[in-house]
């Protein structure tokens, strides 16, 4: 199995931005796909974004505007990044990053179809 740890949330106030990290290790395929989800408090598990460790992408899904940038370290391809600006409180979430070799990067945004998923990190926008 890959590992994914999520880092950089947060308290923030609205309109400011975060970078949120998510760094794969473990058994590493050639290129991973990685994809950021989030789950608010009583909302379903939804996808934000998503890009291939080799590079390819960036994907987003449709429900998520320009506010969200996906991108992954130049040194370490394995550590992928998320960039929210101009944050918003809706933005409240516990955001995890997900791997799947079976999974066609940005062709699905169903968390159920993600079976490697990191511990999550906290961003509450007030």
């Amino acid at each position: 199995h890959v590992q994914l740890v999520e880092s950089g949330g947060g308290s923030v106030q609205a309109g400011g931005s975060l970078r949120l990290s998510c760094v794969a290790s473990g058994y590493i395929w050639s290129s991973n796909c990685i994809t950021w989800f989030r789950q608010a408090p009583g909302k379903e598990r939804a996808g934000v974004a998503a890009m291939y460790t080799s590079g390819f992408g960036p994907y987003y899904a449709d429900s998520v505007g320009d506010r969200f940038r996906i991108s992954q370290d130049h040194a370490n391809k394995n550590m992928v990044f998320l960039t929210i600006d101009s944050l918003k409180p809706e933005d409240s979430a516990m955001y995890y990053c997900a791997a799947d070799p079976s999974v066609l990067c940005g062709g699905t945004w169903l968390w159920t179809d993600f079976g490697n998923w990191g511990q999550g990190t906290q961003v509450t926008v007030s």
